[in-house]
């Protein structure tokens, strides 16, 4: 018996005995299923044309004019070269494995690190590629977990944390750029740290340690002997991005401190003194970037979901025109070495990323990659609307919906974020796109209580006891589309990932008799056994948004709200998928539910991948899993 279906047995040994009616588990290569029909071959067709849509992503500028962008041309994503606006694309990574973006080295080598796992296991091991030569380097030591490379500012060093499997304590690494074998631990950190910006001269380096998203701490290390000082030891805030002004005494910092919302303030290096840089806007600063001559400040606002992009003179705090941008969403945003270009990502609802530059000396916008819509007409694809519906307790709570621009009542797909303290965004998916022209399903997206963006007090709502407040948010959802004329209420699916899988499920629980199935995704089935079971570097993170299952009040309680121990509540068709290598949710909160769910006289859907992680990243078996749950909604929708 492998290690997956040891755990799943003692999981299940809580419950009491292993389940009744064994399904045949089918075997196709990497993937392992149940009860999941053959694929016809027009669905398998027209799939491809939507999986086959692109994106990239703006990484860096490099220093002979091009840049440096992520994007699929196989299974996976890797590390792409572009040298002018919508120039050819040349491959520079080739790995069967993601590659997760490109941090550039300061100065004019070319080479940038970039992370790696396998299996999606999430142990990430760092390295450095040469563009001159196309070698590699390893940074990291193998058997730990790596990430949150920091460049010095002169590239001579590399900072980043590494941890090791069931250590709660993470160390802050340093090492020479170009010989890293000389590595050492420059922090024995405690709990969860990252390494942030460097000052100018290389002698102090910002650390964070995080607990929550509504608290974490900041630190600088003096680079040479690591001494450690807190900054504003007795503060409960959050803080996020952070940059040393170019004299190392200050630092820009996005923080809650003292408001509802994140914002950007200059901080006192000694004595922690804050005052404000941006605006209180009534939304959280989600980025910022400050050119390198420390004058000029660009930040990203996450406006009720939507992305602005803002500009400001530092020294006066005058505001600049930026560039009018299309609606979407703004990632990765960076200045080149003169201080001149903004280089980002853009993602709309209606169009997948693309790498964006400003020109802030000659307010020039210019699109430098246009990626593949699979042959699609763009013109079908539709835009959201924002929406809020009143839950039980009167709490506004806001939806994005996408309707379907043909004849109603349509069945709906609510798709429920992961986190908790995620937050839906109208960014481009090709998947929502698929199901609106193709199934004529409208899709719901809501930010329940618990969910980021929409200001401190919000994202608290659901912590420990308060959690099935948010499954009670899904309720009152389903209250509101069943008095939409174009929405069939008695054809409505959950569907969610992470978290959002618990949502699903715990929705299923309590609303069944008002669903017609649910699509869990890597998603928990029991907090307790999800805490004692994900990887230990982790577990006290988690602990502090969901309560720590070692306290009897609260134990008492995840057995309470378990969606396995309530699986007889389910009796709506039931579909889960699942990561075999998954460190987050480890693969026996799907095995427990699903063996549960049949010993209750279920008869779920599943499909476990035996080479992903906390969701699909290889393209093919993707693909799979849509063909999969487009058979689950036409099966449950009764869809011809």
């Amino acid at each position: 018996m492998n290690s997956l279906k040891l755990l799943a047995a003692s999981c299940l040994m809580a419950f009491g005995g292993l389940a009744h009616g064994q399904v045949e588990r089918v075997v196709r290569g990497n993937l392992e299923m149940e009860n999941i029909p053959e694929i016809p071959e027009e669905v398998r067709e027209r799939l491809l044309t939507y999986q086959n849509v692109r994106g990239a992503g703006f990484q860096a500028f490099l220093p002979d004019g091009g840049i440096l962008i992520s994007t699929r041309f196989g299974e996976t994503s890797q590390i792409h070269r572009v040298d002018m606006p919508m120039g050819a694309r040349s491959q520079l990574t080739y790995y069967d494995e993601p590659v997760g973006g490109a941090n550039l080295r300061p100065g004019d080598s070319g080479e940038f690190i970039f992370a790696r796992d396998r299996g999606g296991d999430e142990y990430f091991q760092i390295f450095v590629f040469d563009t001159q030569s196309g070698r590699v380097r390893q940074v990291s030591e193998d058997e730990t977990r790596n990430g949150s490379a920091s460049w010095s500012e002169d590239g001579e060093h590399v900072a980043w944390y590494r941890s090791t499997e069931g250590d709660p304590d993470w160390d802050i690494m340093i090492a020479s750029s170009d010989n890293p074998d000389d590595r050492r631990v420059l922090v024995e950190g405690e709990g969860a740290v990252f390494p942030g910006d460097w000052s100018a001269d290389g002698t102090q380096l910002a650390m964070i340690r995080y607990y929550s998203i509504t608290h974490s701490d900041l630190f600088v290390i003096n680079t040479d002997n690591g001494d450690v000082r807190q900054l504003n030891p007795d503060m409960d805030v959050a803080y996020a991005a952070h940059e040393f002004e170019p004299g190392g005494e200050t630092m820009l910092v996005v923080t809650d401190a003292g408001a509802e919302f994140r914002r950007v303030v200059r901080m006192n290096v000694e004595t922690g003194e804050m005052t404000d840089v941006s605006p209180d806007h009534g939304w959280d600063v989600q980025g910022m970037d400050l050119s390198p001559d420390g004058r000029t400040l660009a930040y990203v606002l996450n406006a009720g979901g939507v992305s602005e992009l803002r500009l400001m003179d530092v020294r006066s705090g005058r505001e600049i025109a930026g560039p009018q941008l299309p609606v979407g969403l703004i990632g990765g945003m960076q200045w080149d070495d003169a201080g001149e270009r903004i280089g980002f990502t853009l993602n709309a609802a209606t169009s997948p990323s693309d790498a964006w530059i400003y020109n802030h000396q000659d307010r020039e916008l210019t699109r430098w990659t246009q990626s593949e819509v699979g042959g699609l007409n763009t013109e079908t694809f539709v835009e959201p609307e924002l929406i809020s519906f009143e839950s039980f307790d009167g709490l506004e709570v806001p939806a994005f919906v996408y309707r379907p621009d043909s004849e109603g009542p349509h069945p709906v797909i609510i798709s429920i974020h992961g986190g908790p303290e995620g937050q839906y965004r109208p960014g481009f998916s090709s998947t929502f796109q698929y199901w609106l022209n193709e199934l004529g399903a409208a899709v719901i997206a809501p930010n329940v209580r618990g969910s980021s963006g929409y200001g401190r007090e919000y994202v608290m709502m659901d912590n420990v006891f308060q959690r099935e407040d948010s499954v009670r948010d899904i309720g009152a959802l389903l209250d509101w589309l069943a008095q939409q004329p174009d929405l069939d209420a008695d054809r409505v699916v959950v569907y969610g990932g992470s978290y959002g899988g618990y949502m699903v499920l715990a929705s299923m629980v309590h609303y069944s008799d008002r669903l017609a199935g649910g699509v869990d995704i890597v998603g928990i089935s029991d907090f307790r056994t999800f805490l004692e079971n994900t990887a230990g570097y982790r577990r006290d993170l988690r602990r502090a948004e969901y309560g720590d299952e070692r306290d009897p009040d609260i134990s008492a309680f995840f057995e309470e709200i378990s969606p396995a121990r309530q699986a007889d509540r389910i009796t709506a068709p039931l579909f889960i998928i699942q990561g075999l290598n998954d460190p987050r949710v480890p693969a026996s909160e799907a095995e427990q539910i699903l063996a549960r769910v049949r010993e209750v006289g279920g008869d779920p859907w599943y499909l476990l991948a035996n080479d992903e992680g906390h969701g699909f990243r290889k393209k093919s078996n993707r693909d799979f899993q849509r063909e999969a749950e487009t058979m689950f909604f036409r099966e449950v929708f009764d869809l011809d």
